[in-house]
């Protein structure tokens, strides 16, 4: 299904001794970058948490902070007596420099690395807990990301009626706007050989003369044919159909068939080209104007797909 790359989500782990708030922010990125803010005491958790999203995201900038407190009632570990006693020696050799330096408050002690009562323990319940809390928080920015795609997809699906419309129209337009580029260029042709010769090609009979004015319209015809850009860009409409459909369009992650944002990003590049090719070919000012339209609704479309992953 198609999903955006712009989504958020959060979660909250709870131990005996604390707990663990988790965030998920994700935006548009080429591939997938992740970003991780831990507190040293999780800095170890950095590593399964990139295996989890690495599994289960495509593409997207995501950011990940991590916070974890401890409950005010939790047990402190002790402080350690010969620890204190070193911490206040360098203290008292800092103030024979600096008399200013003020002592260190009762928090601070405890926060100290090393004498943190979080020391205590158990680092494997902190770490489960915080994949708990991550996998949560994945769950819902997954949601997120997918009701933002289930609207980009409705945008699209607007614009492609608006192409679809506009390339019934030319095909509308195309056998009349042939017909009269046709007999114009043959009237062209017939006056420009009597200008340029009166008389000269009276050897040429007047029906085999009208012939070759036939074919050389014929050819000027085929050259601003544009039956087969419309042809195309139809078929690019019915793959993008399908890439929008519920349940149809490529999965992203571990086992992906690809891309749906980069898959659509190629599609819109041929379809600009097609558009292209029909603005080259208009020789008429209804398929010029159908050409910077298409061109129009194309670009809108590659902008609605910058933000898929």
């Amino acid at each position: 299904m198609i999903r955006s790359m712009t989504a958020f989500g959060n979660a909250r782990a709870d131990l005996d001794q604390g707990s663990i708030a988790l965030e998920l922010r994700s935006v548009n990125s080429r591939y997938l970058d992740l970003y991780f803010r831990l507190p040293d005491e999780l800095r170890h958790v950095e590593t399964p948490l990139r295996e989890l999203l690495t599994l289960s995201l495509g593409r997207g900038k995501v950011e990940v902070r991590v916070s974890f407190a401890r409950h005010a009632g939790a047990e402190l570990a002790p402080l350690d007596p010969a620890w204190l006693e070193r911490l206040s020696e360098q203290l008292r050799v800092a103030r024979q420099a600096m008399p200013d330096v003020a002592a260190p408050r009762l928090v601070e002690l405890y926060n100290w690395p090393g004498q943190r009562g979080n020391d205590a323990l158990d680092p494997q319940a902190w770490s489960a807990a915080c994949m708990q809390a991550a996998r949560q928080a994945l769950d819902q920015m997954q949601e997120g990301r997918v009701r933002e795609g289930a609207r980009l997809a409705g945008m699209m699906r607007e614009c492609a009626e608006g192409v679809a419309r506009i390339v019934a129209e030319v095909e509308t337009l195309l056998p009349r706007l042939l017909a009269e580029h046709k007999e114009k260029l043959a009237t062209k042709l017939r006056e420009s050989v009597n200008a340029a010769a009166p008389g000269g090609f009276a050897h040429i009979g007047g029906p085999e003369l009208s012939e070759r004015l036939a074919q050389e319209a014929s050819l000027f015809a085929l050259r601003i044919d544009v039956a087969e850009e419309l042809s195309r860009l139809r078929s690019h409409l019915e793959e993008l159909q399908h890439l929008l459909s519920d349940g149809k369009g490529r999965q992203t992650g571990k086992g992906a068939n690809g891309s749906a944002g980069k898959r659509l990003d190629f599609l819109f590049q041929e379809m600009n080209r097609e558009a292209n090719t029909l603005g080259s070919k208009a020789a008429s000012l209804e398929v010029t104007r159908a050409a910077m339209d298409l061109k129009l609704l194309i670009e809108q479309l590659r902008e609605q797909a910058q933000n898929i992953e």
